[in-house]
Parts: C-alpha cells; structure tokens; sequence
C-alpha cells in the first residue's frame, strides 16, 4: 500500500531518528508546510542526484528517502521559516509528479526496519567515535536521541554526523540490517584513516 507525500528534494540526506534543520523560503515549499501543519502531515525528503534545489527543471533524485516529522519551527531573523524536522521512517518513491506551483509529489513505499539489536563488543570503538562526535557543538544543538546501546539508532547517527559522500549516505540508507549498516561505516572509516 502507498501514500502520496510531498517530496523535499536535498543535496544532503536525512536518516531515520536524526534530526535537520532546514530554511524555507520557496512559495510551494510553504505551501507545503502549511498543508502539513493543518493536517498533521509528513513530506519525504530526498537526496538531490542532479538539479537546483531551487526550482524544478531537470531534477533528479533518489528513489529512496526519509520521511520528515516537522517537531519546531520558528521565524529566523533573516525574515525566513526555519522548520527543525526529525527521520522517521525509510520511503521508496514508487511514482512521482509535479504540481503546477513546482511541488513533486510522490507514492510512497514504506520499508520496514529490521529488528533492533543491542550494541555487541566489536562496535566499541563505534561507541567512542560515537561519544566523541556528540561533543561537537552543531551535534549537541541537535538533541540526538541517546543511542542507549542500540544497533539501529547509532549506525543511523554516525551516518548522519560522519563526513562520508551524499553517495555513501544514501547506501547506508538503503541498508536494511543495522549490524551490516554498523560494518559498512567501520570499512569506510578504515578507508579513510588509511
């Protein structure tokens, strides 16, 4: 079964159980708050392949995304609607299409999550990297859940928080096990540090 979504496109990625802050000031995207506020609706962000973010012409995006729970909002003093959303669920695009105003919208797939584990004693150095990367002042800011020694929500944060390629990202994403999701950051850490 689907539902139709707004989509958000990005040139960055949201991860289920983190938490972005985005800026708006296109009308449709407005309109899409709106829309979301007064129904208590969601919107699907996904990671901009190719495009503006601004605008609609030649957009091209990945079929898989995150669906964003807006939790704040605020009017920034630069006169714009700053919205802070959090990642809820893991939704496959099945069709999209694009309202006059510019807006793509799309049936949405929602993937289950594998069963969560507890954390095991090969992700201990991931957990330190983890308590580390949470000193961070833009990470402390966020209000990141605690991890409490779960597999799904620390291989989702260190997604999140690492700097690895919006490519690399959207793969974690497509990750359905988290231990797998847990071994693929720790193989692309050791790439780096190499």
């Amino acid at each position: 079964m689907t539902e139709k979504h707004a989509l958000f496109p990005l040139k960055s990625i949201l991860l289920p159980g983190c938490i972005i802050d985005l800026q708006i000031f296109e009308a449709r995207y407005l309109d899409m708050l709106s829309r979301c506020f007064k129904q208590g609706e969601s919107f699907l962000i996904v990671a901009l392949e190719s495009g503006p973010e601004t605008g609609s012409g030649g957009l091209r995006f990945n079929a898989l995304g995150c669906e964003a729970h807006i939790i704040d909002w605020q009017q920034r003093d630069n006169g714009l609607l700053g919205i802070r959303v959090e990642g809820r669920r893991r939704g496959r695009i099945e069709s999209a299409d694009v309202a006059e105003d510019g807006l793509v919208s799309g049936q949405i797939s929602w993937l289950a999550e594998h069963a969560d584990a507890p954390l095991l004693a090969e992700h201990d150095d991931l957990m330190v990297l983890h308590q580390a990367l949470m000193q961070h002042p833009l990470a402390e800011g966020l209000g990141l859940p605690e991890v409490a020694g779960s597999q799904q929500r620390l291989s989702y944060q260190l997604a999140f928080l690492l700097p690895f390629s919006l490519d690399q990202k959207v793969a974690l994403l497509n990750i359905d096990d988290p231990r797998t999701r847990l071994r693929q950051v720790n193989d692309w850490l050791e790439i780096m540090q190499a």
